[in-house]
Formats: C-alpha cells, sequence, structure tokens
C-alpha cells in the first residue's frame, strides 16, 4: 500500500472487536494509507471510530451484495431439490465449529416432536483451512450427534461447495434460515445478507450484524446455548404460514439496498469521488436507515 501512487478503496469485510496488538496496528496503518475505508455494517463502522480512532470521514458503509432474487414460494423450488412434503430448516456455508449448528441439531427433537416433517439442511463443504488440519472430524461430530438423537430422517448434509446458480434455488426452496452462530461479534455475515435477498424467514443468535439487519421484525433473534429457545422459534415460524411469510417479506424488502446493482452503484459514486479527490463524508444510505 505504501508503493501505490494513486487513490485506493480498502473494502473491510472483518472488523475484529477486541483486536491483537497486531491486528489494531495492520489494520491501523492500511486505513490510514487508504483514501477511504468501505465497512458493510453501522456496527463496523462504530468499532471503527471507538476501537481504532479512525475519522469518520475515512469511512463508507456499503452492504455486503446479494443476488436480486424474486420473493418465491418455497413449496414451488422443493420438488426440484427431491424436499417436497418438508419443511425445510437451512444452514448454508464452509463447515466449521464457528457456525453453531451443533445448537439446531440439539434444538430439533422438541421441533420433530411438533412439525414431524421438519427437515434440517447443512449445505456446504468443508472449510479448507480445517480440512487440512483434522480432515472430516468435525463433520462426523455432527454426524454423530445426529445418529446419537435420532435425527437421521431430519438433517441432511449436503457435503460440496455450490455455485450461485444452486445457491439460490437452495435459498428458494428452505421455509427458514438460520445462523446459530456463538460469536456474538461477528461483524459481517454474507450467508445472512443472502438469505434476506432470498426473502426467507430467518432465525439467528444475536450477534452484531444479525441484530442490526433483521432490526424492525425481519427475523427473529434467539440467545445462544439454548435448544429450547430455538425450538420454540422454530416451531413458532413453521406452524405460522402468515408470520413466516410477513417476516420473510420484510427481510426481502430491506435486501433491495443490497442488490449487486445497487451496490456497484454506491461504489462507483464512492470511486468517483475518491478519484476526484473529495473528502469521503458519511451519510446515511438505504441500508442503514431502513426500517420494519
Amino acid at each position: 500500500m505504501r508503493a501505490v501512487d494513486a487513490p485506493t478503496v480498502a473494502t473491510l469485510h472483518t472488523v475484529p472487536r477486541h483486536p491483537t496488538p497486531n491486528q489494531r496496528a495492520i489494520l491501523t496503518e492500511l486505513i490510514r494509507l487508504t483514501t477511504a475505508s468501505v465497512v458493510m455494517s453501522r456496527s463496523a463502522a462504530q468499532v471503527l471510530a471507538t476501537t481504532y480512532g479512525v475519522a469518520p470521514h475515512k469511512v463508507e458503509v456499503i452492504p455486503h451484495g446479494v443476488p436480486n432474487l424474486p420473493l418465491v414460494d418455497s413449496g414451488t423450488i422443493k420438488p426440484a431439490l427431491e424436499l417436497a412434503g418438508r419443511e425445510v430448516v437451512l444452514s448454508f456455508g464452509l463447515l466449521g465449529p464457528g457456525k453453531g449448528y451443533e445448537l439446531v441439531i440439539d434444538a430439533l427433537p422438541a421441533v420433530v416432536a411438533a412439525r414431524p416433517n421438519v427437515l434440517y439442511v447443512i449445505l456446504g463443504a468443508t472449510h479448507p483451512n480445517l480440512l487440512a488440519v483434522e480432515g472430516e472430524a468435525y463433520r462426523r461430530s455432527l454426524e454423530d450427534r445426529v445418529a446419537r438423537l435420532g435425527l437421521g430422517r431430519h438433517v441432511k448434509f449436503v457435503d460440496r461447495f455450490v455455485g450461485r446458480v444452486e445457491l439460490t434455488r437452495w435459498l428458494e426452496g428452505a421455509d427458514v434460515f438460520v445462523t446459530p452462530y456463538p460469536n456474538l461479534d461477528q461483524i459481517v455475515s454474507g450467508t445472512l445478507s443472502y438469505a434476506m435477498g432470498a426473502g426467507r424467514a430467518i432465525v439467528s443468535t444475536p450477534y452484531a450484524y444479525a441484530t442490526e439487519l433483521l432490526d424492525g421484525g425481519r427475523g427473529l433473534l434467539v440467545p445462544p446455548g439454548s435448544p429450547a429457545a430455538w425450538a420454540d422459534a422454530l416451531i413458532g415460524l413453521l406452524e405460522n404460514d402468515e408470520l413466516r411469510a410477513a417476516v420473510g417479506r420484510r427481510a426481502h424488502e430491506h435486501s433491495r439496498a443490497m442488490i449487486w446493482s445497487n451496490v456497484g452503484t454506491e461504489y462507483r459514486k464512492l470511486f468517483a469521488r475518491v478519484v476526484a479527490g473529495t473528502r469521503v463524508a458519511p451519510r446515511p444510505l438505504p441500508f442503514v436507515a431502513a426500517r420494519g
């Protein structure tokens, strides 16, 4: 960065809320060297100001991009996924212990008792870094947990990385999307953004990004460590079609500012201001201002 003789913009996907001294030094220097920095949430911008001492004029909030998907009835998609007649709860992403999938699995016996056709789909390959260190030990531990709880008919592992088109079908075929992440400081989640873009009803732990995006009835927040509370939330959405549709619709409406064409427009405006030498002043975006 010190060698670049041009206006520069850095997009910060992750901003540690409790950085190590080395993390703080590197991130602070990176931002000092750039003309502007982009974060994907208000909470990330706040952390930069309070934890890293970054001046507000150096930071722009532009949301995580999502595909421009229509709002569709999951029942019209399920047959193509061989899920007809099932109530589908979905997680996706690279598999690893930081995702908290155990919490949903532990909640499932109570959900199954109330909704016998429920199916929890865990979509995604094991994270390559984890795979290199311990192989498939974590996935095996989840499979053992499922077997121990007698949930073989109610949990489906799709062990592969899926492309955008196939991912879209899984999202559209889901009734409820879950992000049970245990790290409540998580600043951004691409999976949560994508689920909102598909208009799915979402249940999540109250990590920073979920608390911000699901405000205004756009999803349900459930504390970590309570399978019973998770079961209640999932049952409540699965048994109430109107509530589930309303929550998904609010998420979909809010995500319109997040579709790639709108995000691209915001970046293009930012690049134009940076090239022109204009100071980047903080300003509200539809993404951060929309309510309900």
